[in-house]
Formats: structure tokens, sequence, C-alpha cells
């Protein structure tokens, strides 16, 4: 079995939640494993491991524990990106579009210097949003977005390929069909 199958394996697919229609891909369980934990980990760290990072960031909340291990593992600091409302210094804020509505991330205005090579990192990307709006704090402190790693992409929801347009290196471990 590869490495790709035996992280498939261990993600837990929950019918209809947050509502009707969708199929919740959750990590928890994958990072309960120990060997599917590391599998993940090395994964993502050895897609981006000659891109000369500086940072990795990871976004809030699963990509907190993905990418200070990452992090970790390449040798880099680590940079959090928030939720609105959960970092106690300055911060720089970006909005994002909800299917109904808006929400932002938010990260401390010192995270970076200008120029540093920032790797960013959440467990899934969907549609998109989340990430595209991190990269752009990352790129209004003046860091360089080296790429954007995730555990699972669900390419029906265009978030990766919207990466990928926009000019951004973007490598997932496992792909699943659906919502």
């Amino acid at each position: 079995m590869s490495a790709a199958e035996e992280i498939a394996a261990l993600i837990r697919a929950i019918p209809d939640y947050p509502k009707p229609g969708i199929m919740f891909r959750d990590i928890t369980t994958l990072l309960q494993d120990p060997r599917g934990l590391k599998l993940s980990v090395d994964g993502i760290a050895e897609a981006f491991k000659d891109d000369h990072i500086d940072l990795v960031a990871g976004i809030e909340a699963r990509g907190f524990i993905l990418g200070g291990a990452v992090a970790h593992e390449l040798g880099k600091g680590f940079v959090a990106i928030r939720k609105k409302g959960k970092l106690p210094s300055v911060t720089l804020s970006q909005e994002y579009a909800l299917e109904y509505g808006v929400d932002s991330v938010e990260v401390d205005v010192d995270a970076c210097k200008p120029g540093q090579r920032v790797l960013v990192i959440d467990d899934l990307i969907a549609t998109g949003g989340t990430a595209e709006a991190s990269l752009g704090l990352v790129r209004r402190l003046g860091g360089v977005v080296v790429g954007a790693g995730f555990v699972v992409d669900l390419p029906e929801l265009g978030g990766a390929q919207r990466l990928r347009d926009a000019g951004v290196n973007v490598q997932s471990l496992v792909t699943f069909a659906g919502h």
C-alpha cells in the first residue's frame, strides 16, 4: 500500500456534516495514528524540502498541528494564522467570502519579515477561501509564498486549482471526490 493509500484509509468520512450533502473528511483519526501522522508530516515536508523555506505558517486549527510538525521537520520557525480576535498583539486581518457572508483570518504584524520565504499549511483545501486569505496575509507582510501544502484536496470544489491559477505551488497528499 502506498503512503497516499495509507493516509486516505486513516481519514474518517462523516456524511451530512456540517450540513446535508456534505461528506466531511475528518483527519482526527489520521492524527491519532502514529504512522499516519508521520507519513503526513514527512510527505508535506518532502514536497517542499528544496524550496529554501524560512517559515511555515499553519492555518487554525489543524494547520497548527501539521504546520508545527512540518516546521520542526524542516528546522524552520512557525507562524500561526488565527481566526479573528485570537491573537493578543497587533494584527493584520484578511477577509474571505463564505457561502453566506464573510469571515477573516489574522496574523501578528511581525510574523514574518519582508523577503522571508513562507510555506502555508492546512489539513484540507476545499474552495480555497481560507488558504487564499492566508496567502494574502503573508504577502501583505512582505513574505514570499513558496507554496501551500495540504493533506487532503477536494478537487471538485476548485480551491487547489484556484491557488495554482494564482501561481502558487500546491501539494496535497490525497484527494477525495465530492464535497
